[in-house]
């Protein structure tokens, strides 16, 4: 199919840029009814199909004739070059296609039934290389998954999800002829060494399509880099009169008579069908040349004033040489006019030009050396097992001179001698070990280097590290992994082109209301993600990928804490290719915001939970604390074996309720919304955050010490044992109060006790005085002293003994007070 009309509209006139100016353009309010805007809405439609039919008209019906010849004459000439560049790739390629055998041959040489097997090492190679690279790259799910533009929020996940679905959906089951023509690709890549797919939106069919072209059919300048930036693109296309005339009756190609299809089968073509075990007869259908190249068409109203080549799709009818169709090959919205791409290149090796190596190119010598050698051996096996000889010309046998049958005796006369001497059979040798043992060191290092070589499993001791097992694996693989790489890559350029045309022929809004498990998706959602292939780059085999996995689980059982086991072992279910792993392990990131009872009541099932940064966590929390305090709860947990398990879940859920609560605590202390969390941010936004989070956590610091010490105070004022140490520390004052009014009471007794020892000793000293004149003047005055000592004497006592007595009384006093 050619390539098909330009599927973005062209420009109308001045664009915005064009009609502003300096001043502010005035913004003018008008009211439209609904009738006048669906009118004006119809004419805009009418308007952009005029212009999008004026941009894909066919150029050559409104070209000179003279100016057509002359493109004929350049391009053809441009043509031959092309194909004269690659003479060498391409008669390599042609001749390895022999050693594939599919061509049976009756070989008369040396002698008539001489063996003609061919070594199966070049088919053997393709057929595993289409096979493996077949399950990697198409799933039975499909083979397309996506990645979110940008920051991932829910609304992009759900789009990538019904993108990832319309994908597969169009691929699987809307296309029914991508799968064998993937194939076919694969088949004609590793033999050839390059494989080319056309994408393009085929009218006729009303959808998307990928079809396989042969690396001997798509023409391209050997020095070229790549698709998008080469000169010239040659599709050699034949197509029967009846499909030529129903693209020109579609006003595709040019209303011109091109007569009968003349026979226009090449050396190369021909060389190709025989090889295939084809016969290359005649050919009832046109060869066309479909070239994208870049020309400078003066008479285009889109030419460049500056003379530079722009792109162009040219289709020339080879025998007759004229010209089919010219269009434009850049979106009419592009300023720069960039060649769109309708092809895809992929490669097996790269090389020194534009077309890589195949099998062909690299094991072919391999295949030619082994398929002799086993001839050899299957022909000296054949002349080992029925020699042929001389004999004497007088020999007569009996009967006839057949071959003698096996187990056959048969009568001959001699006529002299022995039977010996009359006949010498020629000596013919067993097959040679050697050339056996060199047949098998050729063909192994043609498929080590083939990446066909098959991994001794059995040589491997049972209890060998996945490492070293790995190791192996990638060493044996590696060439694989290199070429699974390069198809993951031109997959991906494939995928895009083919979502864009998607894209461009959904609708902008759903026809119905999207759900779960829908299986298709509107414009809108393919802007938001990117397409990839399904299939991993870094493993070719499933084999590699499982050992792969394996590794990492020995490594997560050193440290689980840093892995997430869930995913591990979903992804290992993948891997494998079971079915709907996604509910056999669910996952964290599967799990929907639910209330605190349904979360507790999924801990108690060892289902996974997840908090969402809206939730109200401080519920959350209480209703967790409550349910993990309940003694009921206690007692079921402490017969359950999983009872570790289940308490480390939801304590770690309900510290992922408390983390996001405490972000919630600095956002309204900072008074700003903070970014969601894991969001990229550039060094000057990390700053400011980190400012305004060290600030409003000391708020928040603050603010709960307050709380803390007011709830301990509270709490300080009921406890009973608090109030028994007050009620002690009333006593122990109480006890230090006595104490000091005992001190107080002995200090005033010892005072009084030396005032009164003072008057004793004053009363001595008077007694003493009196009694000494008393001696001296005798008489009245003698009694007078005498009475007087003896009064005073008595007073003393007297002072003395109620001294004592009060201090016999002090201490029950104070008892008593202290009751």
């Amino acid at each position: 199919m050619a390539i098909d009309k330009a599927l973005n509209r062209a420009p109308l006139g001045l664009s915005n840029e064009d009609l502003m100016d300096d001043e502010p353009m005035l913004e003018i309010e008008i009211e439209v009814s609904p009738e006048e805007r669906e009118e004006a809405e119809e004419i805009n439609d009418e308007v952009d199909e005029e212009a999008e039919e004026e941009f894909s008209q066919n150029l050559a019906e409104m070209l000179d004739e003279k100016v057509l010849t002359e493109i004929v004459g350049d391009l053809l000439g441009e043509f031959e070059e092309d194909l004269s560049s690659r003479k060498d790739w391409i008669q390599t390629y042609v001749d390895g296609l022999e050693l594939l055998g599919m061509k049976v041959e009756d070989r008369t040489e040396p002698w008539p039934g001489a063996c003609g097997v061919y070594h199966p090492l070049l088919s053997e190679a393709l057929v595993k290389f289409q096979a493996e690279t077949m399950m990697a790259t198409f799933p039975a799910a499909g083979p397309v998954k996506t990645q979110i533009i940008g920051k991932e929020t829910p609304e992009k996940v759900e789009a990538s999800t019904r993108v990832q679905d319309d994908m597969n959906y169009q691929l699987t089951d809307a296309m029914p002829e991508y799968r064998p023509e993937h194939e076919r690709m694969l088949w004609g890549l590793g033999l050839s060494g390059n494989a080319f797919k056309k994408v393009y939106y085929d009218p006729s069919i009303g959808r998307q399509v990928s079809m396989y072209v042969p690396a001997e059919d798509v023409v391209v300048p050997y020095g070229a880099s790549n698709l998008q930036t080469c000169e010239r693109v040659t599709h050699v296309m034949r197509k029967t009169p009846n499909e030529v005339k129903k693209l020109q009756a579609a006003g595709f190609y040019c209303d011109a008579d091109l007569g009968d299809p003349v026979d226009s089968f090449d050396e190369v073509e021909k060389k190709i069908a025989e090889r295939m075990g084809f016969r290359a007869s005649s050919d009832d259908r046109f060869k066309l040349l479909e070239m994208h190249v870049n020309l400078v068409i003066e008479d285009d109203p889109d030419a460049d004033e500056d003379g530079i080549a722009l792109p162009y799709v040219v289709t020339i009818e080879k025998s007759s040489e004229t010209v089919l169709a010219i269009r434009r090959n850049w979106n009419p919205d592009d300023p720069l006019k960039a060649k769109r791409n309708h092809f895809v290149h992929y490669a097996y090796i790269p090389g020194f030009g534009f077309y890589a190596f195949g099998l062909i190119h690299l094991i072919g010598a391999f295949a030619k050396s082994g398929t002799s050698i086993i001839r050899q051996l299957v022909d000296a096996g054949t002349l080992s097992n029925l020699p042929g000889g001389f004999k004497t010309r007088g020999l007569r046998v009996k009967g006839d001179d057949t071959p003698i049958s096996p187990a056959e005796w048969r009568d001959v006369d001699v006529p002299s001698g022995a039977l010996r001497d009359n006949i010498m059979p020629l000596p013919y040798k067993e097959p040679s070990q050697v050339l056996y043992t060199l047949l098998g060191t050729i063909v192994e290092e043609g498929r080590r280097f083939a990446g066909a070589a098959d991994l001794q499993v059995a040589d491997m001791s049972a209890n060998s590290p996945v490492g070293t097992t790995l190791a192996i694996l990638e060493r044996t693989l590696k060439v694989m992994s290199a070429v699974q790489a390069r198809i993951y890559y031109s997959m991906k350029q494939e995928f895009i082109l083919l979502r864009d045309i998607i894209r461009d022929y959904t609708p902008d809004e759903y026809s119905y209301e999207p759900q779960e498990g829908s299986r298709k998706a509107k414009k809108d959602d393919y802007d938001l993600v990117t397409i990839i292939p399904v299939s991993d780059p870094n493993a070719a085999t499933m084999a590699q990928k499982v050992v792969q996995y394996q590794a990492v689980m020995q490594l997560a059982q050193g440290a689980p804490q840093l892995y997430d086991l869930p995913f591990l072992h979903r992804e290992m279910l993948t891997v494998l290719g079971i079915k709907d792993a996604a509910k056999l392990v669910p996952t964290v990131d599967d799990q929907k915001p639910r209330d605190p009872v349904s979360e507790n009541m999924s801990v108690v099932a060892g289902k996974p939970v997840k908090a969402f940064l809206y939730q109200d966590h401080e519920s959350h929390i209480t209703v967790h604390m409550a349910f993990l305090n309940d003694p009921q709860t206690a007692a079921m947990l402490g017969q359950n074996p999983q009872a570790q398990a289940m308490l480390g879940a939801l304590q770690a859920h309900i510290a992922e309720h408390y983390g996001m609560m405490y972000r919630k605590q600095i956002e309204d202390a900072a008074g700003v919304p903070y970014p969601e969390p894991d969001a990229p941010m550039d060094k000057d936004t990390e700053l400011n955050i980190s400012r305004l989070a060290a600030a409003a956590a000391q708020q928040v610091l603050q603010k709960k010490q307050e709380a803390a010490q007011q709830q301990q105070n509270a709490q300080t004022a009921q406890d009973p044992i608090v109030q028994m140490q007050q009620e002690e520390l009333k006593i122990k004052q109480q006890e230090m109060q006595i104490k000091e009014k005992k001190l107080l009471i002995d200090a005033a007794a010892k005072d009084d006790q030396l005032d009164i020892e003072r008057e004793r000793i004053a009363s001595a000293e008077r007694i003493a005085g009196l009694q000494v004149g008393a001696k001296i003047g005798g008489g009245k005055e003698a009694l007078a002293a005498k009475q007087e000592s003896e009064g005073l004497k008595m007073g003393v006592d007297i002072a003395r003994d109620l001294t004592n007595r009060s201090q016999q009384q002090a201490p029950t006093k104070q008892s008593r007070e202290g009751t």
